[in-house]
């Protein structure tokens, strides 16, 4: 995937027949399927139940089995309420007959209330300071372990740029968070509607997270001694946005401990402007040998 237009065509999925549907996958360098792709497409299932008077504002969804990238991923959507204000749709992620995702997602009609909001981070470096992973392949290629390097230069529908960027070859304990910008490649984000921004930010949104409960432990921590998985992820929507601008993924990490690591965090605008919250524990297990 080069651009925005090819992730949409991911997520888009193809109806088999009432409240069930398929979707493909694209990997992001794993051997398994990106969790944040398989949560997104869940959403856009539950979406093709709802009346378009409702907006997603809130899911929760555990990983259950290690997807297989070859193979469609069916998924098989429960009218679980259609209320006054919420209705509420669970989603199972299939295949080969296993059950390999759970997601539970609530939409609501659009209200009006009171309002604030968690300030934007103060003092942060802008993306133009900043390299992207891409930046960084050209520039340090040559100087990075393969697994990194190959991991950076796949193509992707975004690009990314670390606010701090670590040393690999002299890794140092850091401060439990993370913070990174992001940007869509391509045209016309001013185009798209709000459900399929949601879906594109869910599945952003599974990048980057474990690094912030990584990081205290980095001097010792590598991809080649620790089994990492996502093991579940929640997702809060509040404002509309739009994808026409850096967005800022800011997370940190209150714990680590039983070889699971916890982070959470929230999405802003450039402007400031908070669009989303987000959690996620994951599997953090060394390895032995």
């Amino acid at each position: 995937m080069k651009n925005s237009t090819d992730l949409i065509t991911l997520l888009t999925l193809k109806e088999l027949d009432k409240n069930n549907f398929s979707g493909d996958s694209f990997t992001i360098g794993s051997p398994h399927v990106f969790g944040g792709q398989v949560a997104a497409q869940a959403i856009n299932a539950a979406y093709r139940t709802v009346s378009t008077t409702r907006i997603l504002h809130s899911f929760h969804s555990y990983f259950l089995e290690a997807g297989d990238l070859t193979i469609p991923i069916r998924f098989k959507v429960d009218e679980m309420r259609t209320g006054g204000s919420f209705s509420t749709r669970r989603v199972t992620a299939i295949q080969k007959d296993k059950v390999i995702f759970i997601l539970a997602a609530s939409f609501h009609k659009k209200e009006e209330g009171f309002e604030h909001q968690k300030e934007f981070p103060k003092d942060i470096k802008q993306p133009e300071e900043l390299l992207s992973w891409e930046d960084m392949v050209d520039q340090f290629g040559d100087f990075l372990p393969k697994p990194l390097k190959y991991f950076l230069s796949i193509d992707r529908p975004v690009d990314f740029k670390p606010v701090r960027v670590p040393n690999p070859m002299d890794p140092e304990n850091l401060p439990a968070n993370e913070q990174v910008w992001f940007k869509l490649k391509g045209d016309n984000h001013t185009d798209i509607e709000t459900r399929m921004k949601q879906q594109i930010l869910t599945y952003l949104s599974d990048y980057n997270v474990l690094n912030a409960a990584f990081n205290p432990n980095a001097s010792e921590y590598s991809f080649r001694n620790t089994q990492t998985a996502s093991l579940d992820h929640s997702m809060w929507f509040f404002r509309d946005f739009d994808f026409d601008d850096w967005m800022l993924f800011s997370a940190e990490s209150p714990n680590t401990f039983g070889a699971r690591g916890f982070v959470t965090g929230n999405i802003f605008t450039r402007k400031g402007t908070l669009v989303a919250s987000f959690t996620q524990e994951g599997l953090m297990r060394p390895q032995k040998n």
